[in-house]
């Protein structure tokens, strides 16, 4: 019975959100954080993980990642949205989403480094963005009326071409030092 009454509370929200608050459905508030959380934290796991680093290292890569430049993309978002003149209140509100979707994207990728050995962790995240960065690709293909194959295609190609980057660092980290 409190099951059902929370989830009509919660529907109730949402709706009330998308009538009274439009801004809040808009996908460009969330898609950079989203985007840039997703590649920067594959990334870092395959590159650290290619020089042979240990959990702790990497979980400390993520965790910096998931704030301190976390906090700097934000403030980069309140920024722009500032000098397109959007005001105080639509400027505060995009960084408040980019900051907590890109929180909740790195969280993620902190739980699979948690919970999975450190070779395993890293096929596992690579599939987790895959599978982001496809969810991502679909939704912006159809608010644009694209094809959505070309481009999730597209942006897993610039995926790719991040992870491989990380993986060869990585690499030759783990040769030289």
């Amino acid at each position: 019975m409190m099951k059902i009454g929370l989830q009509d509370w919660v529907g109730k929200q949402i709706a009330t959100l998308v009538v009274y608050r439009p801004e809040f459905t808009k996908l460009g508030n969330y898609i950079f954080g989203c985007s840039a959380a997703v590649i920067t934290n594959v990334s870092l796991i395959v590159g650290m993980g290619s020089a042979r680093a240990g959990k702790g290292p990497i979980l400390g890569g993520l965790l910096t990642f998931a704030l301190a430049d976390n906090i700097s993309d934000s403030l980069g978002i309140r920024l722009y949205k500032e000098s397109e003149g959007c005001g105080e209140r639509l400027s505060r509100l995009a960084t408040a989403l980019n900051f907590f979707s890109r929180l909740l994207v790195s969280l993620s990728f902190v739980a699979i480094v948690l919970i999975l050995p450190a070779a395993q962790a890293m096929i596992i995240g690579i599939v987790w963005a895959f599978v982001l960065l496809t969810l991502i690709s679909s939704l912006i293909a159809r608010c644009n009326h694209e094809n959505s194959v070309t481009t999730i295609i597209r942006h897993i190609v610039i995926a790719v071409i991040a992870i491989a980057s990380s993986r060869c660092v990585g690499q030759l980290i783990a040769r030289h030092f």
